[in-house]
């Protein structure tokens, strides 16, 4: 039998409208896993068992008289630190912010507490989620349940390692340059960046999402089904859309894909990353599409530019706190934003051109396809301590080649678990889709879950014995 804390979200909820399941049972046995994890991942903050087994209770007695709330309830959920909940502070992952509670729910949080869904606890992040890493001033390092030595990834670190270790089956990260896919990828998740807008978010700014990370591709579209509700807090939302995130049967047969395998700048992809995806491509091709290479379609200049916007953005930011609290920054992070200090305005404005000349790149290279096929991450693993994979605010950019574009260019794309490198991590494939074409993504990622050769993946890691 399938242990409670691995059941999806769609499982869950046929068994508590069976009368087979209760939401008291699943939650227990989701805090008895996280009991055994969580004194080496460090993947939560803010975690409140009791609060949890309250909401289980409520929505125990909810289905006991037919009026579930939605396929949601009283299905366990974590929500990454910076997507506010009433009453809890935000600590963005920093210590240097103060811990005021939050008066209401941010979009997402509300759409889920709308649902029924139970609330564990927030997830970990690094400072301001400027960093592709578990490493924060505030929290207690995250690591990686396939291997405590490395990096769940971030900025949604403990999203990922959460998920990967079992902490139920539904985690909310944000993305803004890679920060949902990579540590899918490193944590051998799903990982959805949705199109700009589809989630709405507080506070919204360019390139920021919030999408889900899970364990399957069904997970993340019954996640999608409830946080893609409208709220008119976010001004850049789409408009309500009616979508059937159940509908993910797809023929891939007659689809015209592209294959990126180069970049165009960063670091040197691994080959075993780069025989993975191309094995990838061509089970997608013996299904029936065609697959054509891609050329590079970004360039040195454009991430140059967006990471001189992002220094000069952070140091104004750490620069207007009281001298007492900049200190409690991360220094890593305090140094990679001293990159702006001096800046030029007409440096700066080059650098926020590059926004949008990385955007009309993006759409433009990937309009004559249906899907583009890519690596995630241009490596399986880093160290757990380390600020990113370089661990050189200088090289600050060199590992979200492959991702940063769609952030830009507000197309959705996404994380799928593809192979296992031969150090045991789990390597990341990405799909993305044209703009707005989030089920297409999902139903991509779910064609090749069907595809995907049984040996290509291995069992979910266990908790040491001590």
């Amino acid at each position: 039998m399938t242990a409670l804390h691995e059941l999806g979200a769609r499982e869950l909820a046929a068994q508590y409208g069976s009368g087979a399941l209760s939401p008291v049972e699943v939650v227990r046995a989701v805090i008895e896993r996280i009991a055994r994890w969580e004194p080496r991942l460090h993947a939560l903050w803010a975690y409140a068992p009791e609060a949890a087994l309250a909401l289980a209770r409520a929505s125990e007695a909810r289905w006991r008289a037919r009026q579930p709330l939605s396929a949601l309830d009283g299905v366990p959920l974590t929500l990454k630190d910076n997507i506010a909940t009433r009453g809890l502070a935000v600590p963005l992952g920093t210590a240097a912010t103060e811990l005021v509670p939050a008066d209401e729910d941010a979009p997402p949080a509300a759409r889920l507490r709308e649902a029924g869904a139970v609330l564990l606890a927030k997830t970990t992040m690094p400072d301001y989620g400027m960093l592709s890493s578990g490493l924060s001033s505030f929290h207690a390092l995250a690591r990686n349940p396939w291997n405590l030595a490395t990096n769940p990834g971030g900025s949604s670190a403990g999203a990922g390692a959460a998920a990967a270790a079992g902490y139920g089956p539904l985690h909310l990260g944000t993305d803004i340059g890679g920060s949902i896919r990579l540590p899918a990828a490193w944590c051998g998740l799903v990982g959805l960046k949705p199109s700009l807008g589809r989630v709405p978010i507080k506070p919204p700014y360019i390139g920021r999402v919030a999408g889900p990370m899970t364990r399957s591709v069904e997970d993340a579209a019954a996640l999608m089904a409830v946080v893609s509700g409208p709220d008119w807090r976010d001004a850049t939302s789409l408009p309500p859309q009616a979508i059937d995130w159940n509908a993910l049967d797809l023929d891939v047969r007659g689809l015209r894909l592209a294959l990126l395998l180069d970049a165009g700048w960063g670091l040197a992809c691994d080959p075993e990353i780069v025989a993975a995806v191309t094995r990838a491509a061509t089970l997608f091709e013996q299904a029936g599409a065609s697959v054509e290479p891609l050329a590079p379609f970004t360039t040195r200049e454009m991430a140059d530019g967006i990471d001189l916007f992002w220094r000069v953005r952070s140091w104004l930011d750490i620069s207007a706190l009281p001298r007492a609290r900049q200190e409690r920054v991360l220094p890593f992070v305090r140094q990679w934003a001293a990159g702006g200090a001096l800046a030029s305005a007409a440096e700066l404005f080059h650098g926020y051109g590059q926004f949008a000349a990385l955007r009309d790149a993006a759409v433009a290279a990937c309009q004559p396809f249906d899907f583009v096929l890519s690596p995630v991450a241009p490596l399986a693993s880093f160290a757990a301590e380390h600020a990113m994979p370089t661990n050189d605010p200088a090289r600050a950019m060199e590992h979200i080649a492959y991702t940063l574009a769609y952030n830009m260019s507000e197309q959705p794309a996404l994380s799928v678990p593809c192979a296992h490198h031969t150090s045991g991590a789990p390597i990341g494939l990405q799909i993305a889709g044209r703009r707005h074409d989030d089920l297409g993504v999902l139903r991509m990622a779910r064609a090749w879950e069907r595809l995907r050769p049984a040996h290509a993946l291995r069992p979910w890691p266990e908790p040491p014995a001590s």
